[in-house]
């Protein structure tokens, strides 16, 4: 009887991987080279940039015209203009959020009407229509409302129930009027971010918390705003740089101590407009560049808990708690090598 031969399988061989090519990558790369390369000869070669206008000199004994006292003082009223901007932005779109979201029906139409209206209406109309308020009325005050009128049902001339009163052109002028203008159009804005982060959260939490006897304020302020500011900060954000932009509209109220303004004066005595116009954009690339920073690091700080490292860390303090011990750097893979 035969013995079956086995036979040997022959070993396969090595495979030979090609990587992927992808021209197309290459051919853009090319492509925006040679553009990058076009962009920093036209800045570096054409003359009528004037970078020594903008940086050295724009006059006899004068320094460039971007570090120029009456620049600098514009500067600053930019910078003043948008903080105080979204400060009243803020503050008030909060109010109009929580509003939107009552189940009164008159302070969520108002809340409604407000938003309506200021998001409809294009900021610099907004802002020149504020710069003439003064045209309806001569003095602005606090006092007791119909006062006029009241007066005259009672037969008194000339009554006056107001207790504090200022002239309407010393207040709806110039910076007053550009900061307010803006601030009630933000507000509108922040009033959708707002509502849209306190919707993002789930009603259980705030159902819990008002199960543990909390109140409506305490719920909102200790529950859903906290958790709400990872979904309101980033938005919030490009807000307050849209909101340094939008500060140049203010020129047209006019403004005077602001960037854009001070600028065109220069531009007006001078007669060279665009190296004006590059200085006001590379102010405006700065501010802007630091609050992006800014707005990196906030975000980081409220995204905390978040995203694959903080849910690992959550599952972590979960483990913690049923195990009633604490988590030591080595079960958490941040022990020293």
């Amino acid at each position: 009887m035969t013995q079956p031969t086995q036979t040997e399988r022959a070993r396969p061989e090595a495979i030979k991987a090609v990587p992927v090519r992808h021209p197309g990558r290459w051919v853009a790369i090319a492509v925006l080279a040679v553009l990058g390369a076009m962009f920093l000869h036209l800045i570096f070669t054409n003359s009528g940039f004037r970078w020594s206008f903008i940086f050295l000199e724009y006059a006899e004994g004068k320094r460039g015209v971007m570090f120029t006292e009456p620049v600098l003082e514009g500067l600053r009223g930019t910078i003043l203009l948008t903080l105080f901007s979204m400060v009243i932005g803020i503050v008030l779109g909060v109010i109009i959020a929580i509003m939107r979201l009552s189940p009164n029906k008159v302070l969520s139409s108002v809340a409604w009407a407000y938003t309506w209206f200021f998001r409809a209406v294009p900021r610099l109309v907004l802002a020149i229509i504020f710069g003439n308020l003064n045209i309806l009325w001569t003095r602005i005050g606090f006092g007791l409302p119909f006062d006029k009128q009241i007066g005259a049902l009672f037969g008194i001339d000339n009554f006056d129930g107001q207790i504090f009163s200022i002239r309407s052109t010393d207040l709806l002028a110039g910076f007053v009027a550009g900061m307010i203008a803006l601030g009630l159009s933000e507000a509108a804005y922040m009033a959708e971010i707002v509502r849209a982060g306190i919707q993002s959260i789930d009603e259980g939490q705030s159902e819990a918390a008002v199960a543990l006897g909390m109140s409506r304020s305490q719920v909102l302020r200790r529950v859903v705003l906290p958790q709400a500011m990872r979904v309101i900060v980033p938005p919030t954000g490009n807000e307050v740089i849209a909101m340094v932009k939008d500060t140049s509209l203010v020129a047209y109220v006019p403004v005077t101590t602001e960037l854009f303004f001070q600028l065109q004066q220069v531009q007006a005595r001078t007669f060279v407009v665009l190296p004006c116009l590059v200085a006001a954009l590379i102010w405006y690339l700065i501010i802007c560049s630091v609050l992006m920073v800014v707005q990196h690091f906030v975000e980081r700080h409220f995204g905390k808990g978040y995203g694959a490292a903080g849910k690992a860390r959550q599952r972590l303090r979960a483990i913690q708690v049923e195990q009633g011990g604490r988590v030591t750097p080595t079960d958490t893979g941040e022990g020293t090598p």
